[in-house]
């Protein structure tokens, strides 16, 4: 399976956003690509809570995960629409950030609701509360395809390897981590975090990123990381996407997932133990 990692620089303006991802998607396809996987965020990034609340759409109504799921249609493709911001109907008025997996025919073979929330202070003018405008999910999930079996994450869930393991042990061999990863802790981290869980796993990382600084209309921007990353089994880095929007290829042959916990089959040797 060849598959691809979309690397987007989404703003607040929901239909630009939609007609880059559509095209990056459409070249994937074109050169060859089975798998093809968006972002974080596919549909925009917003630091001003009421501006996002006017813009955003329930599951049923939105546009973009409408549009992607005719894409996948057209082109044939499977599609991990990394995630997209959406109403919920929920009493605090939250929001979901949900990612899809969108099978060939157009439809929505699974997904997931970020569990972890990115609630931190990256450093004196960088403070992010994720939690006060996402509700997260609570439930882990692990999708069957013909080509592999996937185990659905989004972005801070990288730090937080027990997810990891569940869905490796439960049989993933294929682990998804879109994010809009900060610049600063990604810098720091990213790169490590994403290896690391593919070595503790013995699982194909691959995690399609936002890049640069995304800008807004009504609000401050943000910045993001990039270097959408593919990870093998063994832990070595297959393709970085760099900074710059555009696609990245990779060739997955799970038998390195084989190969890889037969060589080092650590989710099999689990002991329990005392303290602290």
């Amino acid at each position: 399976m060849r598959a691809a990692l979309v690397q987007l620089n989404v703003s607040d303006d929901l239909a630009q956003n939609l007609a880059a991802t559509r095209g990056y998607v459409r070249q994937a396809q074109a050169q060859g690509a089975g798998f093809v996987l968006t972002p974080e965020c596919t549909n925009g990034l917003w630091s001003n809570r009421a501006v996002q609340r006017s813009l955003l759409r329930l599951e049923s109504e939105d546009e973009t995960l409408a549009a992607l799921r005719e894409d996948a249609a057209h082109l044939g493709i499977w599609l991990l629409i990394g995630s997209l911001a959406l109403l919920t109907g929920d009493e605090d008025g939250r929001f979901a950030n949900r990612s899809f997996l969108i099978t060939p025919q157009g439809d929505i073979a699974a997904k997931y609701d970020k569990i972890h929330m990115f609630d931190v202070n990256v450093s004196e003018t960088e403070v992010y509360r994720e939690s006060a405008g996402f509700r997260p999910g609570t439930k882990a999930v692990l999708a069957e395809t013909p080509f592999a079996k996937i185990g659905m994450t989004v972005c801070y869930d990288v730090r937080f390897p027990h997810l990891y393991r569940r869905l490796a042990k439960a049989g993933a061999q294929v682990l998804t981590v879109p994010a809009a990863f900060n610049h600063i802790t990604g810098a720091a981290h990213w790169e490590t975090l994403l290896r690391a869980r593919a070595i503790e796993s013995g699982a194909f990382v691959l995690a399609p990123a936002q890049t640069g600084f995304h800008t807004e209309t009504n609000g401050k921007g943000r910045r993001t990381h990039g270097h959408s990353l593919a990870v093998a089994p063994w832990g070595e880095v297959l393709a970085d996407g760099g900074t710059e929007p555009g696609v990245t290829l990779v060739d997955l042959d799970l038998f390195k997932v084989d190969d890889a916990r037969r060589r080092v089959p650590s989710l099999t040797h689990d002991r329990d133990f005392d303290g602290p």
